[in-house]
């Protein structure tokens, strides 16, 4: 530690609806900040979002929590708000998390003097708007940086490709708390039931935002075969998003019945991994997903695109089984090898809740984010 003096930090971000991965690591970060470090999480909250719930979040484990409200996507009102906070709590840092609050850091560090840090968790938005506007500005805008933190290296390499300084972008991978993903036989038992699955049955599980990206599609397309040709199968994929309607559609056009069961959101995802066998990420993109993650923390076997930070999380062969994006048959292939060889499967999983607790735990994911907010407020 470079100094006893406090650093006040502002993590700053604009979400809609429940949000994702980055919100776990956001809230989490500030509730275990070390003494030198007072974290104030700061959301936009469009006031048209009624499904916005960030705060409960928050107050649920004590985080120091507030909201700036916007009447619209680009509302101007929310700058001179921002810049008092910033006054009036005293803040020395804003870190911002998307494009939106990209921007406004860079803004207010010019307006108030505060020090700007942002982490690049990554570009999934699939929209014109999105992919041609928003993203190649955020990432010229990220270069301007004094420093940029990414969540996996192929996002580092993204932002060195635009003209950020390699220097000033630091590679921390998500992380979790092990603690709080831990596989329990006591609980197994009565979430199988909740979900209807009996004990001779096995659970193939999903969680992710119902999103293009997620191609939950392809893991339709993967399992549906494996699920006609063994009716001891199920899969549950849990997560809401603008393609849940389609994606029913598609299980029932395959005639899947009872064997697919889409659970929409849940904020139950340790819970769900009680009953879950086997656990399989189909995505064409990721940052560093929290979902593979959780999956290795709660020592579920895991099947996974090798994409973003998928493969920097684990290694193919030593925690999981890793399959290139979009190869429906790999997919296929990869989750029968999990199943026809269960003692390799388990061999698996056991390593890789070995690595969560050496090598990716949120304890020391949070000092390495501080040691960088040090350096960058004492400099």
């Amino acid at each position: 530690m470079m100094s006893g003096r406090t650093i006040r930090v502002l993590e700053l971000r604009s979400v809609r609806g429940t949000g994702g991965g980055p919100e776990k690591t956001i809230l989490f970060g500030a509730a275990r900040a070390a003494a030198d470090i007072d974290v104030l999480v700061c959301y936009i909250r469009d006031q048209r979002d009624t499904t916005f719930s960030l705060g409960q979040r928050a107050a649920q484990i004590g985080v120091n929590y507030v909201e700036v409200d916007e009447r619209h996507s680009i509302d101007p009102k929310v700058i001179p708000q921002l810049a008092q906070l910033i006054k009036d709590r005293g803040i020395n840092l804003v870190h911002a998390h998307e494009y939106k609050t990209d921007l406004l850091a860079l803004w207010l560090a010019r307006r108030t003097g505060v020090v700007p840090l942002a982490t690049a968790h990554g570009w999934t938005g699939q929209s014109p708007r999105e992919r041609f506007v928003y993203y190649p500005v955020d990432k010229f805008l990220l270069a301007r940086y004094p420093r940029v933190i990414a969540v996996s290296t192929d996002i580092k390499n993204q932002l060195v490709r635009f003209g950020a300084r390699a220097e000033r972008v630091s590679v921390i991978l998500n992380s979790i708390d092990p603690d709080a993903f831990k596989r329990s036989a006591e609980r197994r038992a009565a979430v199988r039931l909740a979900l209807g699955c009996a004990d001779s049955e096995f659970l193939i599980g999903a969680v992710g935002r119902v999103e293009q990206q997620k191609r939950f599609d392809l893991l339709l397309e993967a399992m549906a075969p494996l699920l006609k040709a063994r009716p001891h199968l199920k899969l549950a994929i849990a997560g809401d998003g603008s393609l849940l309607a389609s994606l029913r559609a598609q299980a029932a056009s395959m005639n899947l019945g009872r064997q697919c069961l889409l659970l929409g959101h849940r904020q139950d995802i340790a819970d769900l991994h009680q009953a879950f066998d086997l656990f399989v990420q189909s995505s064409e993109y990721e940052g560093t997903p929290n979902a593979v993650l959780e999956a290795m923390a709660m020592e579920t076997p895991l099947v996974a695109t090798d994409v973003g930070g998928t493969a920097e999380l684990a290694f193919d062969g030593i925690h999981g089984l890793l399959v290139p994006c979009r190869d429906v048959p790999a997919l296929r292939d990869a989750i029968t090898r999990a199943l026809e060889d269960p003692d390799a499967t388990h061999r698996r999983a056991v390593a890789a809740r070995r690595r969560i607790e050496d090598d990716l735990s949120f304890d020391a994911r949070t000092r390495k984010l501080e040691d960088i907010y040090r350096e960058l407020v004492h400099a």
